[in-house]
């Protein structure tokens, strides 16, 4: 068993949007579908599981709630329903970021980055249609679990795959234009499923976000032709290279730059736990005698991050005219600062909330603002950083593994969110704005031995 192909597959003779090949169009709208199903889903799901699934003519009905609520406090010792609710969403958003490891495997191994995209679709879809039931809750999460896993670090390898080896700066913008597609999902799904929930009820909510991951893989049936071949272990084909001394260096420093990334990732992630919980509580959302729904500002942070893409792009190329575009490394310290930035600035509306106020809807737009444009320098740059830097053996692989930092961050996330009822909520946020800081100063430590060794790193350079 061979690997068909090691180097990556360039696909950029056919001219799309923007000058970038057509298969990055299919492969954002497919994100976009998929995200907007993935967004409304999930901003529901907290205050689903507190004002529904925890109620008592509910809890006892669904299958295994009980026991997943027992070995959560064997680990973390009692706690209240907002607490289990918020380790329940944190494990489930931290989960879709781990599986990516195990998707790029499947890939990389026996299926093909494809094939294994339109699994996860599958399993997406009927994970979504039992979301319509309460009994099937944890059954339904474990497969969109699964499904994610398969589907989401290998779109973002295809993308990756599109352009040629050294072509650094239009795969970083390419991935900027990628998550313009991601963000566009963020800021309608909330919306449509938000406003659906409050009006029909939860499951019409969650059944929209099944209709919408099938529109997602249809989408991706259409392009087919225009996406990179799959590379997948065959028969009879030349063995691969074995990974020499230098690409494990390589790996080692692509993991290192990852893991800093959990704390900046925890403080990001916060907005849409504790942070929800803030708006629902604490912030003024009357709007022309119509309450806003709290999960309907999760929307704000897709519209940021479109809003960030296309200022960051024209400011990268006048940049780049002039020879003074920041490094992949650079960008994504910058990043961590700005949210660092972000969880700051919250400790002057956290300080009225403790004396008794609410507070206005200015604050939390502004968090969301200023969180989308810090994760909108970090997030697509590591993306590209681990597309043209990872050896071709394992590009799948690694692209999955790079998500792991956002597993790691999201179950943060929940153990904070548990301090939500302990810390004053001026120290909260304090305490994230110090672990993103923290993350931007280990970035400048370590920006010039571990940038140095990135450089030179990618297929382009393997004998």
């Amino acid at each position: 068993m061979a690997i068909a192909s090691t180097a990556p597959v360039v696909q950029g003779e056919e001219q799309g949007i923007l000058g970038h090949p057509k298969g990055l169009a299919y492969l954002a709208f497919t994100e976009a579908w998929e995200r907007l199903s993935f967004y409304g889903m999930s901003s529901l799901l907290l205050l689903y599981i507190i004002q529904r699934l925890l109620t008592p003519d509910v809890v006892g009905s669904v299958l295994a709630l009980g026991r997943l609520r027992t070995g959560i406090e064997t680990l973390t010792g009692p706690l209240s329903d907002q607490a289990f609710a918020s380790q329940v969403f944190s494990l489930y958003s931290g989960l879709v970021y781990f599986t990516p490891v195990f998707g790029g495997m499947l890939a990389d191994r026996l299926l093909g980055q494809r094939r294994t995209v339109v699994l996860g679709a599958l399993l997406m879809i009927a994970g979504h249609v039992l979301m319509a039931f309460d009994a099937s809750f944890l059954i339904a999460l474990s497969l969109l679990i699964l499904g994610t896993g398969c589907l989401k670090g290998n779109i973002s390898a295809q993308v990756g795959q599109l352009y040629a080896p050294g072509d650094e700066g239009r795969r970083t913008r390419a991935f900027a234009i990628f998550y313009v597609a991601i963000n566009t999902g963020a800021l309608l799904g909330p919306l449509v499923c938000g406003i659906l929930a409050q009006v029909y009820g939860w499951h019409v909510g969650f059944g929209t976000a099944g209709a919408l991951m099938l529109f997602a893989l249809v989408i991706y049936g259409v392009g087919w032709k225009h996406l990179p071949p799959d590379r997948k272990r065959q028969q009879g084909v030349a063995a691969p290279m074995a990974l020499a001394a230098r690409d494990w260096r390589v790996i080692a420093a692509l993991l290192f730059a990852g893991a800093i990334g959990i704390l900046p990732t925890a403080a990001y992630f916060q907005e849409m736990n504790a942070g929800l919980l803030f708006i629902e509580a604490s912030v003024d959302r009357e709007v022309f005698g119509w309450t806003i729904p709290a999960t309907s500002f999760n929307a704000l942070d897709g519209l940021f991050c479109i809003m960030s893409v296309p200022l960051l792009i024209v400011l990268w190329q006048w940049q780049a005219k002039r020879g003074r575009e920041p490094r992949d490394l650079s960008k994504i310290t910058i990043g961590y600062l700005i949210i660092a930035a972000a969880n700051l600035i919250m400790v002057v509306p956290a300080g009225s909330v403790d004396r008794g106020d609410t507070v206005s809807a200015f604050w939390p737009v502004a968090l969301y603002a200023l969180n989308a444009l810090g994760f909108i320098f970090y997030w697509p740059t590591q993306l590209a950083l681990y597309a043209r830097a990872a050896p071709a053996q394992v590009n799948s692989t690694m692209m999955g593994i790079l998500f792991l930092s956002v597993f790691l961050g999201n179950l943060l996330v929940g153990r904070l969110a548990g301090l939500w009822e302990i810390l004053s909520h001026a120290h909260f946020f304090a305490l994230h704005a110090a672990l993103a800081f923290a993350a931007f100063l280990v970035m400048l430590v370590v920006m010039r031995p571990i940038g140095k060794l990135l450089a030179q790193a990618g297929p382009e350079n393997q004998p």
